[in-house]
């Protein structure tokens, strides 16, 4: 069977899927989106993705209607949720806490900050349950969450003197696969705010995987479809 362009559109979404989770090296990716680029037929683009699942799921099928899966903080929901909580609490006085990295959030939890900050870092976390609380109290001090632009958050905080509420926002949709987590509160002559965002190291393989898809266009525009100059063809005399 003969590949669409929409087909090779697919293929490559889960190559840069893959090279954001960390599963391809910037040298596999580059060689395998180059090759898909120029396939011509399905056969030709199966064996690219054949070792390469989709985030949380089996990979669709190269003639499938199926949604490009999300991106690297979405990837793999259901491995994320369940778990005993290795943390139900934070508390700060005169100091600070933070919880970020792989921790798994307690689906009730309590950040309290006097006179002191307090960081909870969501983006590679796991979940106890599928709903999450998490309760923040900031008096004369301030509490910060990030979380990925997939996770499901709902943010009801009250400022008293002070401020709650959401902040910056990269690009990105809520999973719903993803867990739903509340985040309420109050602020009282202090802070709490929420951001989502990905993680540097994330960013960085998405603009490398970026670029090097750009490359990947600009030498398929250079080639024609038999892999030489396009619009080249030789005239006969």
């Amino acid at each position: 069977m003969r590949a669409s362009d929409a087909e090779r559109e697919r293929i490559a979404e889960v190559l840069r899927e893959a090279v954001a989770e960390g599963r391809l090296d910037m040298d596999e990716f580059d060689q395998r989106l180059e090759t898909a680029y120029k396939a011509r037929t399905h056969g030709e683009l199966e064996p690219l993705v054949q070792d390469l699942p989709a985030p949380g799921s089996v990979v669709a099928p190269v003639g499938s209607s199926a949604p490009a899966p999300l991106r690297g903080s979405a990837a793999n929901w259901p491995a994320r949720i369940g778990g005993n909580a290795t943390s139900k609490g934070a508390f700060a006085l005169w100091g600070g806490f933070n919880r970020k990295g792989r921790w798994t959030v307690g689906r009730m939890f309590t950040a309290f900050a006097l006179w002191g900050g307090g960081e909870i870092d969501l983006r590679e976390a796991h979940f106890e349950d599928r709903e999450i609380v998490i309760r923040c109290i900031a008096i004369m001090g301030g509490i910060h969450v990030t979380a990925p632009p997939e996770l499901n958050v709902d943010v009801r905080g009250v400022g008293i003197m002070g401020d709650f509420g959401e902040g910056s926002s990269e690009e990105g949709e809520p999973d719903r696969d993803a867990p739903y987590v509340r985040i309420t509160g109050f602020a009282l002559m202090g802070g709490v705010g929420v951001d989502r965002k990905r993680t540097k190291a994330e960013r960085r393989r998405l603009k490398e995987a970026k670029e090097a898809e750009r490359d990947a266009r600009q030498r398929r525009g250079l080639e024609g479809p038999d892999g030489g100059a396009a619009g080249g063809g030789r005239k006969e005399l």
